[in-house]
Formats: structure tokens, sequence, C-alpha cells
């Protein structure tokens, strides 16, 4: 009696412990559940609903290039249909005989159509084809910084970001330094243009002029007949309201170049990628060696160009403040300008500043002169060399000329582009017509 009685009170202290160390968590959950508890189970399931997808809803669609085949033998005409099975659309049949003469008249008609098409559509969208080749060759620029970024393991978005910060940066420090002072000076200009002109009448010179020809009743003449006409008048309107255009065209036009520069340069991998899956299988890798070695040379060409011409500006405005020119900002800006411009931008600006140098004397006119002209033959032998080692090389004569000619078919871009441009077809020319013509 005494052992079941023993027993039954051990498994009722037992069932008592163990309901004690049961209840024990159940307790002691509550007091876990504090306000800030809550609130991060919270946003843990907010997180994890907001990252499961919609009901219904689909991955986005993106067009994207074919997986490259495998290379194969060459199939036969008749296939069966277990072959037919393999492929999805079925398998192409033979191909219509060259000398067919449906098949000639049929491609040369579709060609010339082609070539008329092509010939309306860049005739009516040259703006646009010019912003495109501005942003191409700026993405080209900036490829090999993010190129260097990435070797640094850095992300190419955020080495695009960087350089493009880094750029958008610069130029805006650069233009809020220089305008105020252009505005100054132009202003300045402008006040003290009365004065010449009144200093020039009162001279002998125009005195005797004249007296021998009637040049102030001439003047006096010409404004009355001006100031009366309204047709003058209007043009003078219309001229303000087309310099108003042109303004407006330029900052839409320098958002639109920058906007396809950050896609550009974005997409530089898949572009090139796309570009060198056109070429046929057999000469794709001669294709993308040529291309990377075009790229890589315009690239490095960009950015020599830049640090060229910003030290020709920075010596030149130290020079024109040490002289005395007038005007030494505004002059070095555009010294910046056309030193963009390769062979004949430096010896340009050099002449337009010796001349704006004459009007603070001769004496002025001719420190700077032998100042930056000995520094134009420094900076092509001993600078622009090793600023260009990695970029492209075009004779003297071929670069002269493709500069002028680039310059008289696209302007300021035409001449800036024309030596990259010149040495890609000097690569293409040596590598792909020379050596075939070295094969017969």
């Amino acid at each position: 009696m005494t052992e079941p009685t023993d027993s039954s009170s051990s498994g009722h202290a037992a069932t008592q412990e163990s309901g004690s160390q049961s209840r024990g968590p159940l307790e002691a959950a509550p007091q876990q559940h504090t306000p800030r508890a809550a609130a991060a189970g919270f946003l843990v399931s907010m997180a994890r609903r907001l990252r499961q997808p919609l009901p219904g809803a689909q991955p986005r669609l993106r067009f994207e290039m074919p997986p490259e085949l495998p290379a194969q033998p060459e199939v036969e005409l008749q296939a069966g249909p277990d072959d037919e099975d393999d492929a999805p659309f079925g398998r192409p049949g033979p191909r219509m005989s060259a000398q067919h003469p449906l098949y000639v008249g049929f491609m040369g008609t579709v060609g010339v159509g082609a070539a008329l098409l092509v010939y309306w559509i860049g005739s009516n969208t040259t703006q646009l084809l010019l912003w495109i080749v501005t942003a191409l060759f700026i993405a080209l620029g900036l490829d090999p910084v993010v190129r260097w970024l990435e070797g640094k393991k850095v992300p190419r978005p955020a080495g695009i970001l960087v350089s493009v910060a880094t750029l958008a940066l610069a130029v805006t420090g650069f233009f809020a330094t220089v305008i105020p002072t252009i505005v100054a000076q132009v202003t300045q200009i402008v006040q003290e243009a009365p004065r010449w002109i009144q200093d020039f009448i009162d001279s002998d010179f125009f005195r005797s002029l004249d007296s021998q020809f009637g040049v102030r009743d001439r003047i006096s003449q010409e404004l009355e007949k001006f100031v009366n006409n309204p047709e003058a008048m209007g043009g003078i309107f219309g001229g303000v309201v087309g310099f108003g255009t042109t303004v407006f065209n330029g900052l839409f036009g320098a958002l639109i170049v920058l906007v396809l520069s950050l896609y550009f340069l974005s997409a530089m991998p898949s572009m090139k990628k796309w570009g060198y899956r056109l070429a046929p299988r057999s000469r794709r890798a001669r294709v993308e060696a040529l291309s990377e070695e075009i790229t890589s040379s315009v690239g490095n060409y960009v950015i020599g160009q830049v640090c060229v011409a910003l030290l020709n500006a920075t010596y030149a405005f130290i020079v024109m403040s040490i002289a005395g020119v007038p005007f030494a900002v505004s002059l070095a800006f555009v010294v910046a300008l056309l030193a963009f411009i390769p062979l004949v931008g430096g010896m340009i600006a050099g002449i337009l500043v010796t001349l704006i140098s004459l009007t603070a004397g001769w004496q002025t006119a001719l420190v700077f002169a032998i100042c930056y002209f000995a520094y134009l033959q420094f900076e092509a032998y001993f600078i622009s060399p090793r600023i260009m080692q990695k970029a492209v090389a075009v004779p003297g004569a071929v670069a002269v000329i493709s500069v002028i000619a680039g310059g008289s078919l696209l302007g300021v871009l035409g001449a800036l582009i024309a030596i990259p441009t010149a040495a890609a077809v000097m690569l293409l020319v040596k590598e792909i017509f020379i050596l075939r013509q070295d094969k017969h």
C-alpha cells in the first residue's frame, strides 16, 4: 500500500515539476514582447511581404541576344522529321540562287530603296545624329576611367556615377568661376566702347578722313536710314529671338547629350557584345580585336586631349596675367576651347590672343607671343608625346587634312573626332586591305 502511494505521490510530484517546467517558458514569453521587439517583428514581416511578388505579376520582358550556338558541321539540305522536331521553327530550306533574275532584281530594288531611306533619314535627323556622335565620343572618353575603377574593385555602376559626377562638378565649377568674370569683362567692354569710339572720332586720323571723304555725314545718313527702316528693326528683333532659340536648343542638346552619354557608358559592354555578334563567327575574334583597339585609342585620345587643353589654357592664363593682357580669364576660356582642336587649335589661339594683346601695347603682345609659341613647341615635343603615348598615332599630313575635312563637314565636333577617325581608318586599311593585298 505504501509503495503505490509513494509511486503515485512521486509521479504526481514529477507531473507537477514537468508542468511547472513546461509553463515556465510560456509564462516568460509575454515578458519578452517589448514595444521595440514588436516593432522589429512588424518591420521584418513587412519587408518579407514587400519582397514577395504581387499576385499575378510577371517579370519585365527584356530583349536579349540569343545564345551563341556551338560550331556545327554542314547539315544536309533534306533533314528528317526528327531533325525538324529539334528546331522550334523548323530548319531553313535551300537558298535561292544568286544568279536568279528574280533574286537579282528584287535585291537590287531593295538595296536602292534602303539607300534612299537611309539618306532621307540622315538628312532629316542631322541634329540628332550629331548629338548621338557627341554622346558616343564622350562615353568612349570616360570608358577608360570606368574600366580603371573596375580594376580597383569598384562596381561599374558606381564607377560610372563617380566619373560622370566628377565631370559634371568640374564643368559646373569651371563655368561658375568663368561666367561671372566673363560677364564683368563684357560689361566693361560695353561701358568702355563709347569712350573708345569717341576717342577715335576725336583723333587726327578720323578728322583727316572726314575732311576728305565726308565720313561723319555718311555715317549719320546710314544710321538714319537704318532706324527708319522697319525691316531692319524687325531683323534686330528676329535676331534677338533667334539668339534665344539658339540658347534654348543648346541647353536642350546638352541635356540630351548628357543622358545619352550615361546610357552609352552604362551599356558599353552590351553594345560591344551586340556589335561583335553581328559579325560572322569565323571573323568575330578579329572584329573584336580591331574594335577594342579602336575604342581604346579613341578613349585615350579624348582623355589626353582634355589634359593637353587644360595645361595649355592654364599656361596661357598665367602668361597673360603676368604680361598684363586684358580680359585674361575670357581669353583663357577661348584658348581652352581652341586647344581641343588638334594641331591647329593652339596656333589659332596664340594668334588671336596676340592680336588682342596689341590693344595693351606691342611690348605686351611680343612677350605673350614669345612665351606662348615657345610653350607650343615644348608641348609638341615633350608634353603631348607623353600624354598621348597610349592614344592614336597619325602622320602629320593626314592629321592636318583630316582636321580640315572634319571641320568643314561637322564644324568643331568634326575637328575633334577627325584624328581618332583617321586613326581608325588607317588601322583598318593596314590590318585588312594591305594584309589582303600582300597575300596576292
